[in-house]
């Protein structure tokens, strides 16, 4: 049988502070992540296009 889950702590001073500042460093890296897969399929679509002319 499964066991129950417990509530998640609240968080209060420090810990609160630094529970925020980790979740925006996180949005900063997957906003950092989709530029770089954006860039790399036009870079990608590029070569696709270069190397097609000859």
């Amino acid at each position: 049988m499964a066991k129950p889950i417990r509530n998640t702590p609240i968080l209060y001073g420090k810990d609160a502070s630094a529970f925020i500042e980790n979740s925006q460093k996180c949005k900063d890296l997957n906003a950092r992540i989709a530029e770089r897969s954006r860039i790399e399929k036009s870079i990608l679509k590029l070569q696709s296009l270069l190397s097609s002319q000859h």
